[in-house]
Protein backbone atom coordinates (compact mmCIF):
# COMPACT_ATOMS: atom_id res chain seq x y z
CA UNK A 1 0.00 0.00 0.00
CA UNK A 2 1.44 2.87 -0.96
CA UNK A 3 2.23 5.78 1.40
CA UNK A 4 1.61 9.45 0.34
CA UNK A 5 2.60 12.68 2.37
CA UNK A 6 0.07 15.59 1.92
CA UNK A 7 1.19 18.63 2.83
CA UNK A 8 -0.92 21.10 4.72
CA UNK A 9 -4.37 20.65 6.58
CA UNK A 10 -6.37 22.97 4.95
CA UNK A 11 -9.86 22.21 3.07
CA UNK A 12 -7.52 21.00 -0.09
CA UNK A 13 -5.19 19.36 2.11
CA UNK A 14 -7.84 17.35 4.44
CA UNK A 15 -10.25 16.54 1.50
CA UNK A 16 -6.86 15.47 -0.50
CA UNK A 17 -6.11 13.20 2.02
CA UNK A 18 -9.87 11.73 2.24
CA UNK A 19 -10.10 11.17 -1.47
CA UNK A 20 -6.49 9.44 -1.24
CA UNK A 21 -7.97 6.90 1.55
CA UNK A 22 -11.00 5.61 -0.73
CA UNK A 23 -8.44 4.82 -3.20
CA UNK A 24 -6.71 2.56 -0.27
CA UNK A 25 -3.58 4.78 0.16
CA UNK A 26 -2.01 4.90 3.04
CA UNK A 27 -1.77 9.05 4.01
CA UNK A 28 0.12 10.80 6.50
CA UNK A 29 -0.85 15.07 6.82
CA UNK A 30 1.69 17.50 7.97
CA UNK A 31 0.31 20.80 9.07
CA UNK A 32 2.63 23.39 10.78
CA UNK A 33 -0.29 24.22 13.11
CA UNK A 34 -1.61 22.56 16.06
CA UNK A 35 -4.95 22.00 14.56
CA UNK A 36 -6.67 21.54 10.95
CA UNK A 37 -8.29 24.90 9.23
CA UNK A 38 -6.27 27.12 11.02
CA UNK A 39 -5.40 29.50 7.71
CA UNK A 40 -7.17 30.21 4.77
CA UNK A 41 -10.00 28.33 5.67
CA UNK A 42 -10.41 29.41 9.01
CA UNK A 43 -13.06 31.98 8.43
CA UNK A 44 -13.67 32.93 4.92
CA UNK A 45 -17.03 33.83 3.18
CA UNK A 46 -18.72 30.54 3.42
CA UNK A 47 -20.19 30.88 0.15
CA UNK A 48 -19.85 27.47 -2.27
CA UNK A 49 -20.46 29.63 -5.28
CA UNK A 50 -20.36 28.44 -8.69
CA UNK A 51 -22.22 32.05 -9.50
CA UNK A 52 -18.47 33.76 -8.53
CA UNK A 53 -16.38 31.45 -10.96
CA UNK A 54 -15.74 34.33 -13.09
CA UNK A 55 -11.86 34.82 -13.39
CA UNK A 56 -10.26 38.00 -12.36
CA UNK A 57 -8.22 38.31 -15.31
CA UNK A 58 -9.88 41.28 -17.19
CA UNK A 59 -9.16 44.82 -18.27
CA UNK A 60 -12.04 45.98 -16.30
CA UNK A 61 -10.64 44.77 -13.12
CA UNK A 62 -7.40 46.39 -14.12
CA UNK A 63 -8.62 50.20 -14.42
CA UNK A 64 -10.58 49.35 -11.54
CA UNK A 65 -8.22 48.39 -9.70
CA UNK A 66 -6.22 51.44 -10.62
CA UNK A 67 -8.70 53.71 -9.48
CA UNK A 68 -9.23 51.82 -5.81
CA UNK A 69 -5.24 52.12 -5.37
CA UNK A 70 -6.55 56.06 -4.81
CA UNK A 71 -9.25 55.14 -1.98
CA UNK A 72 -8.48 53.76 1.30
CA UNK A 73 -11.79 52.06 1.57
CA UNK A 74 -11.88 50.71 -1.90
CA UNK A 75 -12.16 46.60 -2.01
CA UNK A 76 -8.72 46.38 -3.57
CA UNK A 77 -5.35 47.63 -1.51
CA UNK A 78 -1.90 47.28 -3.05
CA UNK A 79 1.76 47.70 -0.90
CA UNK A 80 3.31 49.56 -4.28
CA UNK A 81 6.70 48.64 -2.59
CA UNK A 82 8.80 47.23 -5.47
CA UNK A 83 8.65 43.15 -5.34
CA UNK A 84 9.95 40.95 -8.09
CA UNK A 85 7.62 38.51 -6.99
CA UNK A 86 4.29 40.45 -7.05
CA UNK A 87 5.05 42.66 -9.85
CA UNK A 88 6.12 39.61 -12.14
CA UNK A 89 2.87 37.72 -10.72
CA UNK A 90 0.63 40.82 -12.03
CA UNK A 91 2.55 40.38 -15.28
CA UNK A 92 1.57 37.16 -15.81
CA UNK A 93 -1.94 38.01 -14.46
CA UNK A 94 -2.65 40.76 -17.37
CA UNK A 95 -1.03 38.40 -20.31
CA UNK A 96 -4.11 35.83 -19.02
CA UNK A 97 -6.78 37.88 -19.84
CA UNK A 98 -7.27 36.53 -23.54
CA UNK A 99 -7.92 33.14 -21.24
CA UNK A 100 -10.69 34.59 -19.11
CA UNK A 101 -13.88 33.60 -21.01
CA UNK A 102 -12.31 29.76 -21.01
CA UNK A 103 -10.86 29.73 -17.50
CA UNK A 104 -14.36 31.04 -16.52
CA UNK A 105 -16.09 28.24 -18.02
CA UNK A 106 -13.89 25.74 -16.84
CA UNK A 107 -13.81 26.90 -13.05
CA UNK A 108 -17.51 27.12 -13.06
CA UNK A 109 -18.11 23.78 -14.45
CA UNK A 110 -15.47 22.68 -11.71
CA UNK A 111 -17.48 24.51 -9.13
CA UNK A 112 -20.34 22.74 -10.28
CA UNK A 113 -18.68 19.15 -10.11
CA UNK A 114 -17.32 19.97 -6.62
CA UNK A 115 -20.79 20.43 -4.83
CA UNK A 116 -21.89 16.49 -5.09
CA UNK A 117 -18.15 15.32 -3.97
CA UNK A 118 -18.42 17.85 -0.57
CA UNK A 119 -21.89 17.11 0.13
CA UNK A 120 -20.96 13.11 -0.20
CA UNK A 121 -17.98 13.85 1.78
CA UNK A 122 -20.22 15.31 4.00
CA UNK A 123 -22.82 12.44 4.65
CA UNK A 124 -20.23 9.97 5.25
CA UNK A 125 -18.63 11.59 7.27
CA UNK A 126 -21.60 12.69 9.78
CA UNK A 127 -20.67 16.40 9.59
CA UNK A 128 -22.65 19.22 10.05
CA UNK A 129 -21.65 22.68 9.37
CA UNK A 130 -24.47 24.71 9.23
CA UNK A 131 -25.10 24.96 5.75
CA UNK A 132 -28.03 26.82 4.34
CA UNK A 133 -29.14 25.42 0.89
CA UNK A 134 -30.98 28.76 0.22
CA UNK A 135 -28.76 29.91 -3.09
CA UNK A 136 -27.00 33.25 -3.89
CA UNK A 137 -27.87 36.63 -4.67
CA UNK A 138 -25.75 39.10 -6.66
CA UNK A 139 -27.43 42.40 -6.16
CA UNK A 140 -26.30 45.40 -8.02
CA UNK A 141 -27.04 49.32 -7.41
CA UNK A 142 -25.62 50.37 -10.18
CA UNK A 143 -26.94 49.55 -13.78
CA UNK A 144 -23.59 49.39 -16.03
CA UNK A 145 -22.57 46.43 -13.21
CA UNK A 146 -25.78 44.80 -13.35
CA UNK A 147 -25.03 44.93 -17.27
CA UNK A 148 -21.88 43.01 -17.30
CA UNK A 149 -23.44 40.66 -14.46
CA UNK A 150 -26.16 39.95 -18.09
CA UNK A 151 -22.79 39.06 -19.78
CA UNK A 152 -21.36 37.24 -17.08
CA UNK A 153 -24.80 35.43 -16.35
CA UNK A 154 -24.49 33.77 -20.66
CA UNK A 155 -20.92 33.34 -19.90
CA UNK A 156 -22.01 30.96 -16.99
CA UNK A 157 -24.71 29.43 -18.65
CA UNK A 158 -21.91 28.03 -21.12
CA UNK A 159 -20.70 25.86 -18.14
CA UNK A 160 -24.42 24.59 -17.53
CA UNK A 161 -24.97 26.91 -14.33
CA UNK A 162 -28.63 28.46 -14.28
CA UNK A 163 -28.84 31.81 -12.59
CA UNK A 164 -31.50 34.01 -12.83
CA UNK A 165 -31.81 37.40 -12.99
CA UNK A 166 -34.10 39.45 -10.63
CA UNK A 167 -35.94 42.45 -10.76
CA UNK A 168 -35.28 45.32 -7.85
CA UNK A 169 -38.66 44.00 -6.25
CA UNK A 170 -37.70 40.19 -6.14
CA UNK A 171 -34.08 41.58 -5.11
CA UNK A 172 -36.13 42.66 -1.83
CA UNK A 173 -38.53 39.62 -1.15
CA UNK A 174 -35.36 37.31 -1.02
CA UNK A 175 -33.56 40.02 1.56
CA UNK A 176 -36.51 41.71 3.00
CA UNK A 177 -34.70 43.10 5.34
CA UNK A 178 -31.54 44.50 3.58
CA UNK A 179 -31.47 48.49 2.89
CA UNK A 180 -30.46 49.86 -0.63
CA UNK A 181 -31.66 51.06 -3.88
CA UNK A 182 -30.63 48.01 -6.26
CA UNK A 183 -31.63 47.93 -10.18
CA UNK A 184 -31.18 43.97 -9.69
CA UNK A 185 -29.46 41.44 -9.23
CA UNK A 186 -29.46 37.46 -9.77
CA UNK A 187 -30.43 34.19 -7.90
CA UNK A 188 -28.29 31.18 -7.99
CA UNK A 189 -30.50 28.53 -6.06
CA UNK A 190 -28.41 25.32 -6.30
CA UNK A 191 -25.45 27.20 -4.66
CA UNK A 192 -24.72 27.43 -1.80
CA UNK A 193 -22.92 28.00 2.14
CA UNK A 194 -21.41 26.80 5.70
CA UNK A 195 -18.63 26.75 7.89
CA UNK A 196 -15.46 25.97 6.03
CA UNK A 197 -13.59 25.39 9.82
CA UNK A 198 -15.99 23.22 10.94
CA UNK A 199 -16.40 21.18 7.69
CA UNK A 200 -12.72 21.08 7.63
CA UNK A 201 -12.04 19.49 11.26
CA UNK A 202 -14.68 17.09 11.22
CA UNK A 203 -13.33 15.50 7.71
CA UNK A 204 -10.22 15.31 9.30
CA UNK A 205 -11.62 13.42 12.44
CA UNK A 206 -13.09 11.01 10.05
CA UNK A 207 -10.08 10.76 7.92
CA UNK A 208 -8.09 9.78 10.94
CA UNK A 209 -10.80 6.86 12.30
CA UNK A 210 -10.24 5.37 8.77
CA UNK A 211 -6.62 5.72 9.20
CA UNK A 212 -4.83 8.65 8.49
CA UNK A 213 -1.94 9.68 10.37
CA UNK A 214 -2.25 13.46 11.40
CA UNK A 215 0.61 15.27 12.27
CA UNK A 216 -0.01 18.84 13.84
CA UNK A 217 2.58 21.10 14.89
CA UNK A 218 5.24 20.11 12.40
CA UNK A 219 6.88 22.17 9.74
CA UNK A 220 8.12 21.27 7.30
CA UNK A 221 12.15 21.95 7.14
CA UNK A 222 12.83 20.25 3.32
CA UNK A 223 11.52 17.91 0.65
CA UNK A 224 13.55 16.33 -2.25
CA UNK A 225 12.94 13.77 -4.82
CA UNK A 226 14.80 10.45 -4.89
CA UNK A 227 14.76 7.64 -6.80
CA UNK A 228 12.60 5.54 -4.60
CA UNK A 229 10.34 8.21 -3.08
CA UNK A 230 10.25 11.59 -1.49
CA UNK A 231 12.19 12.39 1.56
CA UNK A 232 10.25 14.90 3.79
CA UNK A 233 12.24 16.80 6.92
CA UNK A 234 10.16 18.15 10.10
CA UNK A 235 10.81 19.52 12.97
CA UNK A 236 7.97 19.77 15.34
CA UNK A 237 7.11 22.81 17.75
CA UNK A 238 9.09 21.07 20.49
CA UNK A 239 12.25 21.37 18.16
CA UNK A 240 12.35 17.35 17.63
CA UNK A 241 13.83 16.68 13.71
CA UNK A 242 12.59 13.65 11.71
CA UNK A 243 12.91 12.55 8.33
CA UNK A 244 10.75 10.01 6.40
CA UNK A 245 10.57 8.82 2.95
CA UNK A 246 7.07 8.81 1.21
CA UNK A 247 6.23 6.88 -2.10
CA UNK A 248 4.55 10.41 -3.52
CA UNK A 249 3.81 13.77 -2.13
CA UNK A 250 0.79 15.90 -2.34
CA UNK A 251 1.45 19.45 -1.84
CA UNK A 252 -1.78 21.67 -0.71
CA UNK A 253 -0.07 23.76 1.42
CA UNK A 254 -1.69 27.19 0.70
CA UNK A 255 0.28 30.45 0.15
CA UNK A 256 3.39 28.51 1.25
CA UNK A 257 3.00 25.99 -1.64
CA UNK A 258 5.47 27.82 -4.05
CA UNK A 259 8.83 27.87 -1.80
CA UNK A 260 7.82 23.97 -1.69
CA UNK A 261 7.72 23.50 -4.73
CA UNK A 262 10.81 24.91 -5.56
CA UNK A 263 12.39 22.26 -3.60
CA UNK A 264 10.54 19.81 -5.32
CA UNK A 265 11.71 21.15 -8.90
CA UNK A 266 8.81 23.02 -9.59
CA UNK A 267 7.39 26.51 -10.13
CA UNK A 268 4.19 27.21 -9.06
CA UNK A 269 3.45 30.78 -9.19
CA UNK A 270 1.06 31.55 -5.83
CA UNK A 271 1.16 34.99 -5.00
CA UNK A 272 -0.66 35.56 -1.23
CA UNK A 273 -3.76 37.60 -1.88
CA UNK A 274 -5.05 38.76 1.55
CA UNK A 275 -8.90 38.58 2.03
CA UNK A 276 -10.93 39.88 5.46
CA UNK A 277 -13.90 38.86 7.18
CA UNK A 278 -15.85 39.71 10.22
CA UNK A 279 -18.14 37.51 12.46
CA UNK A 280 -21.08 39.23 13.19
CA UNK A 281 -22.35 37.43 16.46
CA UNK A 282 -25.90 38.01 17.38
CA UNK A 283 -27.04 37.21 20.66
CA UNK A 284 -30.50 39.14 20.85
CA UNK A 285 -33.36 38.11 18.65
CA UNK A 286 -33.75 41.04 16.77
CA UNK A 287 -30.33 40.64 15.07
CA UNK A 288 -30.92 37.20 14.32
CA UNK A 289 -34.65 38.47 12.52
CA UNK A 290 -32.44 41.33 11.14
CA UNK A 291 -29.67 39.13 9.59
CA UNK A 292 -30.47 37.49 5.99
CA UNK A 293 -30.32 33.95 5.69
CA UNK A 294 -29.93 34.09 2.07
CA UNK A 295 -26.05 34.18 1.12
CA UNK A 296 -24.92 37.69 -0.78
CA UNK A 297 -23.19 39.06 -3.10
CA UNK A 298 -22.70 43.28 -3.36
CA UNK A 299 -21.34 43.83 -6.48
CA UNK A 300 -20.68 47.23 -6.15
CA UNK A 301 -19.02 46.61 -2.63
CA UNK A 302 -16.97 43.25 -3.48
CA UNK A 303 -18.96 41.95 -0.19
CA UNK A 304 -20.28 38.58 0.68
CA UNK A 305 -22.67 37.17 3.41
CA UNK A 306 -23.40 33.88 5.31
CA UNK A 307 -25.62 32.33 8.05
CA UNK A 308 -23.56 30.21 9.77
CA UNK A 309 -26.97 29.29 12.33
CA UNK A 310 -28.86 31.39 13.86
CA UNK A 311 -26.06 33.34 16.07
CA UNK A 312 -23.88 34.12 13.49
CA UNK A 313 -23.24 36.20 10.27
CA UNK A 314 -20.23 36.15 8.33
CA UNK A 315 -19.33 39.30 6.06
CA UNK A 316 -16.24 38.92 4.15
CA UNK A 317 -14.53 41.26 1.23
CA UNK A 318 -11.61 42.63 -0.02
CA UNK A 319 -8.15 42.08 -1.72
CA UNK A 320 -4.89 43.29 -0.07
CA UNK A 321 -1.64 42.90 -1.88
CA UNK A 322 0.81 43.03 0.48
CA UNK A 323 3.06 39.91 0.75
CA UNK A 324 3.51 37.07 3.12
CA UNK A 325 1.80 39.94 6.17
CA UNK A 326 -1.31 38.80 8.19
CA UNK A 327 -1.87 41.56 10.37
CA UNK A 328 -5.43 42.33 11.01
CA UNK A 329 -5.42 46.15 10.05
CA UNK A 330 -8.71 47.95 11.63
CA UNK A 331 -8.89 50.07 8.09
CA UNK A 332 -9.93 46.70 6.14
CA UNK A 333 -11.86 45.72 8.51
CA UNK A 334 -13.81 48.87 9.05
CA UNK A 335 -15.45 48.88 5.84
CA UNK A 336 -17.13 45.53 6.64
CA UNK A 337 -18.64 46.68 9.43
CA UNK A 338 -19.72 49.79 8.16
CA UNK A 339 -21.13 47.85 5.21
CA UNK A 340 -23.35 45.54 7.78
CA UNK A 341 -24.84 49.01 9.16
CA UNK A 342 -25.72 50.46 6.01
CA UNK A 343 -27.50 47.22 4.26
CA UNK A 344 -28.55 45.44 7.94
CA UNK A 345 -29.05 48.15 10.86
CA UNK A 346 -31.26 46.00 12.49
CA UNK A 347 -27.67 44.20 13.16
CA UNK A 348 -26.13 44.86 16.54
CA UNK A 349 -22.93 45.00 15.70
CA UNK A 350 -20.94 45.62 19.01
CA UNK A 351 -19.66 42.11 19.46
CA UNK A 352 -17.75 41.32 16.07
CA UNK A 353 -14.40 39.14 15.57
CA UNK A 354 -12.19 40.39 12.82
CA UNK A 355 -10.28 38.01 10.74
CA UNK A 356 -7.82 37.99 7.87
CA UNK A 357 -6.01 34.78 5.76
CA UNK A 358 -4.10 34.50 2.74
CA UNK A 359 -5.77 33.36 -0.43
CA UNK A 360 -2.82 31.63 -2.91
CA UNK A 361 -3.72 33.14 -5.98
CA UNK A 362 -1.87 31.84 -9.16
CA UNK A 363 -1.58 34.68 -12.14
CA UNK A 364 -4.55 33.26 -14.37
CA UNK A 365 -6.68 32.43 -11.04
CA UNK A 366 -6.62 28.59 -11.89
CA UNK A 367 -5.70 26.13 -9.11
CA UNK A 368 -2.60 23.87 -9.86
CA UNK A 369 -3.71 20.19 -9.90
CA UNK A 370 -1.56 17.26 -10.62
CA UNK A 371 1.36 15.64 -11.32
CA UNK A 372 4.59 18.08 -11.02
CA UNK A 373 7.45 17.64 -13.52
CA UNK A 374 9.34 14.62 -11.22
CA UNK A 375 7.54 11.48 -10.77
CA UNK A 376 5.58 11.05 -7.01
CA UNK A 377 5.25 15.11 -6.81
CA UNK A 378 1.65 15.96 -7.17
CA UNK A 379 0.12 19.29 -6.31
CA UNK A 380 -3.63 20.78 -4.86
CA UNK A 381 -3.29 24.19 -3.92
CA UNK A 382 -3.69 27.74 -5.49
CA UNK A 383 -7.36 28.00 -5.32
CA UNK A 384 -7.52 31.50 -4.32
CA UNK A 385 -10.95 32.73 -3.29
CA UNK A 386 -12.48 29.90 -4.26
CA UNK A 387 -10.36 26.98 -2.14
CA UNK A 388 -14.10 25.83 -0.35
CA UNK A 389 -15.85 26.17 -3.65
CA UNK A 390 -13.28 24.10 -5.86
CA UNK A 391 -11.21 21.99 -3.37
CA UNK A 392 -13.54 18.60 -2.96
CA UNK A 393 -13.39 18.30 -7.21
CA UNK A 394 -9.96 19.19 -7.06
CA UNK A 395 -9.16 16.94 -4.30
CA UNK A 396 -10.44 14.03 -6.94
CA UNK A 397 -8.93 14.79 -9.51
CA UNK A 398 -5.58 14.85 -7.49
CA UNK A 399 -6.12 11.34 -6.06
CA UNK A 400 -6.81 10.09 -9.40
CA UNK A 401 -3.81 11.62 -10.67
CA UNK A 402 -2.05 9.56 -7.76
CA UNK A 403 -3.50 6.52 -8.43
CA UNK A 404 -3.07 6.80 -12.07
CA UNK A 405 0.48 7.11 -11.63
CA UNK A 406 1.11 4.59 -8.97
CA UNK A 407 -0.91 1.97 -9.95
CA UNK A 408 -0.74 2.44 -13.52
CA UNK A 409 -3.57 3.27 -16.43
CA UNK A 410 -7.11 2.42 -15.01
CA UNK A 411 -10.21 3.05 -16.43
CA UNK A 412 -11.29 6.94 -15.20
CA UNK A 413 -13.56 7.54 -12.69
CA UNK A 414 -16.93 8.67 -12.98
CA UNK A 415 -17.33 12.11 -12.79
CA UNK A 416 -13.79 13.17 -13.13
CA UNK A 417 -13.01 16.18 -15.17
CA UNK A 418 -10.27 14.92 -17.56
CA UNK A 419 -8.57 17.81 -19.19
CA UNK A 420 -10.62 20.68 -17.49
CA UNK A 421 -8.06 22.50 -16.24
CA UNK A 422 -5.30 24.32 -18.37
CA UNK A 423 -2.27 22.12 -18.09
CA UNK A 424 0.79 23.71 -16.40
CA UNK A 425 -1.49 26.35 -14.74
Amino acid sequence: MPHIAVIGAGITGITTAYKLLDRGFSVTVIERNHYAAMETSFANGGQLSASNAEVWNAWGTVFKGLKWLLRKDAPLAMNLTPSWHKYSWLAEFVAAIPQHDRNTIATAKLAMLSREHLLDMAERAGIDFDMQRRGIVHVYDDWAEFEAGRWATKLLAEAGLERTELSPDEVRAHAPTMHGDFVGGFMTASDFTGDIHAFTNQLAEDARRRGATLRFGVGLRDAKVLPDGVRIETLSVSGTPDAEIYDGVVVCAGCGSRDIAARLGDRVNIYPVKGYSITVNMTDTASQQAAPYVSLLDERAKVVTSRLGDGRFRIAGTAEFNGYNRDIREDRIRPLVAWCRQRFPGVDTRDVTPWAGLRPMMPNMMPKVGPGRRARVFYNTGHGHLGWTLSAATAEMVAESVAQQMHGPRPVRAGLPAGLLPQGA
